[in-house]
């Protein structure tokens, strides 16, 4: 449709653009992702002056906005909102997406190293073999060497319920034989038939 005749002074502009994005080039910013509501780029920067921070990391000084977007267009790079609540806001110049690609794989890497630790559990009797013990010894240093924590189970059966001071003695046994390689996290503790203590990896190295 043609422009009117009163405003045929302006260049036509499609309905999107204001004549100061047309004047300069400046591309409306695409509707941010949820994740990304917190962060103002471009056209959305609501402030009419900030303190802007240059590609390279250098003070450039507080200037009016639509400066900021001119620099961003010339340097061919985003003007993005990164202290919101400073006085005034302070944005940088920078390539938003490949911000956000370098974030999103550091995200992704941080979770791939993640520790996630287990609780394993080692199941005794009170009337153990040496050589038994001696193996549940090895399994739960194994258990801690990787970072898992490690629940000591004594189970109880029949009339051993009357002797659980024998499960107190191999506990203690256990915990002698584990040594500097594992610390108590949680202290004895008797539930139904059973006996436990949970252990966790020593901290030193």
């Amino acid at each position: 449709m043609a422009c009117a005749s009163a405003v045929q002074s302006r260049p036509c502009l499609p309905n999107h653009l204001t004549l100061l994005e047309a004047t300069i080039g400046i591309r409306r910013s695409k509707a941010p992702n949820k994740q990304d509501d917190s962060i103002r780029v471009n056209d959305q920067i609501t402030a009419l002056r900030i303190r802007l921070i240059d590609g390279e990391g250098g003070q450039v000084g507080v200037i009016t906005v639509a400066d900021a977007l001119t620099r961003a267009q010339s340097d061919g790079l985003d003007l993005v909102e990164v202290s919101p609540k400073a006085d005034p806001p302070v944005c940088r110049l920078m390539d938003y997406g490949k911000f956000k690609y370098q974030q999103s794989k550091r995200q992704h890497a941080a979770k791939v190293h993640q520790k996630v630790i287990h609780l394993k559990e080692v199941k005794l009797r009170p009337k153990i073999e040496d050589h038994d013990l001696q193996f549940k010894v090895r399994n739960a240093l194994r258990f801690l060497e990787v970072g898992d924590k490690v629940k000591v189970n004594v189970v109880f059966m029949g009339r051993e319920m009357a002797h659980k001071d024998l499960g107190l003695v191999l506990i203690e046994r256990f915990l002698s034989m584990i040594g500097e390689n594992g610390i108590v996290e949680q202290p004895v503790r008797n539930e139904g038939r059973s006996m436990f203590m949970i252990l966790a990896p020593s901290k030193k190295k």
